[in-house]
C-alpha cells in the first residue's frame, strides 16, 4: 500500500527532531455549495532541524515514531 504524501506549511520548529505542520485543504460545503479552507495539523518527524517556521515542507506517512508522530519529513533525495 502507498504512503501517502501532504504538503503544508511548518507553524512550530520548536521541538527537538519534531516540526509542526499545517495541512489546508479546500473542500465543497455540502448545503451552500462554496468553497471552504479546512486546515489540520500534523507532527512530523525532521532527523537533520532542517525545516523552519514558513517552510512549506512535504510529509509522509510512516510507522508510529512516538505517541503522535506517524509522519515524517520528505527530503529533496527522498521525494
Amino acid at each position: 500500500m502507498p504512503k501517502r504524501i501532504l504538503q503544508g506549511t511548518v507553524v512550530s520548529s520548536a521541538a527537538e527532531k519534531t516540526v509542526v505542520v499545517k495541512v489546508e485543504r479546500r473542500v465543497k460545503h455540502p448545503v451552500f455549495g462554496k468553497f471552504v479552507r479546512l486546515s489540520k495539523k500534523f507532527m512530523a518527524h525532521d532527523e537533520n532541524n532542517t525545516a523552519q517556521v514558513g517552510d512549506v515542507v512535504r510529509i509522509r506517512e510512516c510507522r508510529p515514531i512516538s505517541k503522535r508522530k506517524t509522519w515524517e519529513l520528505v527530503t529533496g533525495a527522498d521525494a
